[in-house]
């Protein structure tokens, strides 16, 4: 009788035992699919907000060529303010949302009007009804001339007006006067005479505006038209640039 109560006994201590460790297992079971999903919806609501992001609000850009120098140089990789000349659809929206209008001497990013897959970046100079005129390298709006602190000139020579034969020279120097039609802007480099630009290919479509360049997030020393050099070598010359060559005083540097 002593014997059998002992070993009831022993099965009543050892059954809790068992219970914990089946509900241990359980459990963990339970945990590993808990943190799984975790991961799995932060992983995708992480995606959505790049996504959303890089859609509607920020967009990465990197400079290929000098036209904007020295402004921005070559290398230079910038982040987008992609609705900052969004238009409000009511007075709610233009009170929470931080547009604003668009203004001369302001840095843009639009569609390139020749070719709308790729994206250039210049300094608007005239605005839908202004008069634009170019003299000796001199820029007039409405017949007075712009103080223009950050653009320069690496040419010295300036071709009149008259030579046909030299259009493309002549209209680097002089141009207009023209007019900039409703729903326009013009657009040039601040390295005036090395810029592809609306003296070129003429008015840019506000409906081809981007956004503004809001700061450059990194910056390397790149080679002249790097973008063009895709050759095996090359690609190996631009990741040892890349990490040697890096222009750390222009890091986090906000774009004016």
């Amino acid at each position: 009788m002593a014997a059998s109560e002992k070993k009831k006994k022993k099965e009543k201590e050892e059954r809790p035992k068992e219970e914990q460790l089946q509900t241990g297992q359980t459990g963990k079971k339970k945990r590993e699919k808990s943190v799984f999903r975790e991961y799995f919806e932060l992983i995708a609501e992480t995606a959505i907000f790049v996504f959303f992001v890089m859609t509607y609000i920020v967009q990465a850009f990197q400079i290929p060529s000098g036209s904007m120098e020295p402004t921005l140089l070559v290398g230079d990789f910038l982040l987008v303010n992609k609705f900052i000349y969004a238009r409000p659809v009511d007075s709610l929206e233009a009170a929470i949302l931080p547009s604003r209008q668009l203004h001369r001497k302001d840095i843009i990013v639009f569609k390139y009007p020749r070719d709308l897959s790729k994206d250039f970046v210049k300094r608007v100079i005239a605005l839908e009804g202004d008069k634009i005129e170019i003299k000796n390298k001199q820029v007039y709006i409405n017949d007075r001339p712009v103080d223009e602190p950050y653009k320069v000139h690496n040419d010295s020579q300036i071709f009149e007006k008259g030579n046909y034969y030299q259009y493309d020279d002549v209209i680097r120097d002089n141009y207009g006067p023209v007019v900039v039609p409703p729903g326009h802007l013009f657009a040039m480099g601040d390295n005036r005479d090395n810029s592809l630009d609306s003296r070129y290919w003429s008015f840019v479509p506000m409906s081809y505006l981007k956004g503004r360049p809001w700061i450059i997030y990194f910056s390397y020393q790149a080679e002249r038209d790097a973008y063009l050099k895709n050759g095996v070598r090359d690609r190996f010359k631009k990741y040892f640039r890349f990490i040697f060559k890096t222009r750390w005083n222009r890091l986090l540097k906000v774009v004016w």
